[in-house]
């Protein structure tokens, strides 16, 4: 979200949703999600939302970027565009081929395919958060269903 004079605020994730971690920035997905929550820890708007967690960490960890430094040009105001235009400077470079398979890759991640530890969370996390009779075929769609995208 923008003001008038094109000024990012964050989102009040007590009340809102940060972005699908499908939406993509910069070519990659997660990364919008990310920003958005970034933006809100920033301004103490995050509610129960954490950045820098083991989603954040795909995207961070597949860019090469810390955390630390991503929050930092977070903290600068950069716009979504601005913050696109750093996330291509500063990401590893890569093949397009190679970032289309990782984003395809994170798509279409089961539950099954995950390290053990996220099994083991998602496996009390689901059935808590997660309405019953609806079914979650893939990582993302444990985010899309608890915060009513699908």
């Amino acid at each position: 979200m923008t003001d008038t004079n094109d000024t990012p605020r964050a989102l009040d994730l007590n009340t809102d949703y940060p972005a699908s971690p499908r939406q993509t920035l910069a070519g990659y997905v997660i990364a919008k999600r990310t920003l958005d929550k970034c933006r809100a820890a920033l301004a103490g708007t995050n509610g129960e939302y954490h950045f820098d967690c083991p989603l954040d960490n795909c995207f961070l960890g597949f860019t090469e970027i810390t955390a630390d430094t991503f929050k930092a040009q977070v903290a600068t105001g950069a716009s979504d565009a601005e913050m696109a235009e750093w996330i291509e400077a500063n990401a590893k470079p890569r093949e397009k081929r190679e970032i289309i398979a990782w984003n395809n890759d994170m798509r279409c991640r089961r539950i099954c395919d995950m390290p053990i530890e996220l099994q083991e969370f998602l496996e009390g996390y689901i059935p808590q958060y997660i309405p019953a009779g609806k079914v979650v075929y893939v990582w993302f769609d444990v985010y899309d269903i608890e915060e009513g995208r699908i």
